[in-house]
């Protein structure tokens, strides 16, 4: 297999909007068939300055609101709900990350009978939070089986409740801890197990006054872009505890981490892959994985509106 650095010819390209072909978010959110799903999603929805149904994307309780009626309405997740404070992600950039990762591992379209038309795939979430958004999609879009580590305990006991709720996830999506913060894959990957596909949403943050800064400046862009009113509060609009967003020396240290450690599970897991949000973290992830010895890197852009974030997948086998 080649070393690539660039889209492969066949991967598909997102659309003019950005998202993929298959996201079901293309043509933006259908406020009244996810208030119809969703009632306490109602009073969040107003007409913004140009005269379309929105939220507050700077309110977290909108956003909240938002996904778990996005979750229920699309893909049949009942009583989604996070601890005050935890991230809250856009569900929309979350399914590409799936859906970019179902076209690497070589998956079809989804259908309606997913899981019974395609072989099994195995995906690793590291980090999975208090959303568990990664393995919640991948299990409920495409029928795979998910394993979300974390080291919070808290974090995984609200995922284990939305498990709970949902009875078709408690055969599909395991949870595990993570008790040493200094590895990644290391008493998580079991001797013996294999996994097609890791995912990972690393802390991009070096601490929390850079995180805070940041969800300040997001803030700002959203309310200027959708014609919302200006909020001066610096609290964080997406939430996130600690770990979720910073971690010492940031994003770069931690791949860096990532993908030193992964050389160490090289062949109990098919592709590793991580989202990079920083582009100038990408030529030094890419030197250190092909030192390392994998024999594919690829990296693969997604656009949404004026935001691109890159997923770098590489493999040893």
């Amino acid at each position: 297999m080649s070393t690539l650095y660039r889209r492969e010819k066949n991967q598909t390209k997102p659309d003019r909007k950005g998202l993929h072909p298959r996201n079901r978010h293309k043509q933006g959110y259908d406020f009244p068939s996810l208030v119809k799903s969703c009632a306490p999603l109602a009073p969040y929805v107003h007409k913004n300055a140009y005269g379309n149904l929105s939220i507050e994307f700077a309110d977290p309780l909108a956003v909240k609101a938002l996904n778990t009626a996005l979750l229920k309405r699309y893909y049949s997740v009942i009583d989604w709900d996070i601890p005050e404070g935890a991230l809250c992600p856009p569900i929309p950039g979350r399914a590409d990350y799936i859906h970019y990762i179902a076209e690497l591992l070589g998956v079809g379209e989804p259908t309606t009978n997913q899981a019974n038309t395609q072989p099994s795939i195995s995906l690793l979430d590291i980090g999975t939070g208090a959303n568990g958004i990664y393995p919640l999609l991948a299990c409920q879009i495409y029928g795979w089986q998910c394993v979300g580590s974390d080291i919070n305990r808290q974090s995984l006991e609200n995922v284990a409740s939305i498990i709970a709720n949902n009875p078709t996830l408690k055969d599909r999506f395991a949870l595990r801890t993570q008790h040493d913060k200094n590895h990644i894959f290391e008493g998580i990957i079991q001797t013996g197990e294999f996994f097609d596909v890791s995912v990972c949403n690393p802390p991009f943050h070096a601490s929390q006054e850079e995180a805070l800064t940041s969800s300040q400046r997001k803030i700002n862009n959203l309310t200027r872009h959708r014609g919302e009113q200006k909020i001066t509060s610096s609290t964080l609009n997406f939430g996130g505890l600690g770990a979720e967003l910073w971690c010492k020396g940031g994003e770069r240290l931690f791949l860096k981490k990532l993908i030193k450690e992964s050389q160490v599970f090289s062949t109990q897991c098919r592709w590793f892959t991580s989202l990079v949000s920083k582009i100038d973290n990408v030529k030094p992830a890419k030197k250190l994985i092909l030192k390392l010895g994998a024999i594919d890197v690829q990296e693969i852009e997604m656009k949404q509106g004026n935001k691109t974030t890159r997923i770098l997948a590489w493999t040893f086998i």
